[in-house]
């Protein structure tokens, strides 16, 4: 069994984080922790009409349809308040396998390059660097100014993968959501998943 955090953040980019969401729960051997700030729960809303209310039951069921699977019934799902610091997954001592932050705000980014926990993403985040596990974030902005720039690298030095929503196109994909598929399939095989989205180059 594996545990994973994902954590949605106010950047464009849903469909990233609903094909990182379906490849994982294609495995019913791994549990899923899944943290929405604020910012991201109005992302969900505008760019795949996801309405999110605050209401546990009332979220997990709209989830559940903007992921085409039932979390009512799937063991070892849970959805955190982004508030709730106290969460287990907030302690180096909660067993977790890795963590992706899809898609990753500029501000998100920054806080968890400087070390400050707003909320229970970055907390979350923050326990990832200091326990050395894995920890993929994933920004989609464009372009990037000195202050991304300098704080991708710092990320980087804490430990963390930069995965920056880039799709390549030696593939010839032939769809948005192949384009979609490719950088989810990259961030689930930083993650350590396998899986069947990311197409693997064989040579010219």
């Amino acid at each position: 069994m594996s545990r994973y955090v994902i954590g949605i953040s106010g950047a464009s980019g849903a469909p990233y984080a609903r094909r990182v969401l379906q490849g994982l729960l294609a495995d019913p051997e791994q549990d899923i922790d899944l943290v929405i700030t604020e910012s991201g729960r109005k992302v969900l809303r505008v760019e795949d009409d996801v309405q999110l209310s605050g209401s546990s039951a009332t979220d997990i069921h709209s989830l559940s349809v903007w992921l085409d699977t039932d979390l009512e019934s799937r063991a070892g799902f849970v959805l955190h308040e982004s508030g709730n610091v106290a969460a287990d997954i907030a302690s180096g001592s909660c067993p977790v396998d890795g963590m992706a932050v899809v898609p990753c705000s500029g501000g998100t980014l920054s806080r968890i390059a400087h070390g400050l926990s707003q909320g229970l993403l970055e907390r979350a985040a923050d326990v990832s660097l200091k326990e050395r596990r894995r920890l993929i974030l994933v920004p989609r902005e464009t372009p990037l100014s000195l202050v991304h720039l300098r704080n991708m690298t710092a990320v980087t030095e804490a430990g963390a993968i930069v995965l920056p929503a880039s799709p390549g196109f030696y593939h010839r994909p032939e769809s948005v959501q192949e384009l979609v598929d490719m950088i989810a399939g990259r961030v689930l095989y930083h993650l350590g998943v396998d899986t069947d989205l990311l197409q693997a180059w064989k040579g010219a």
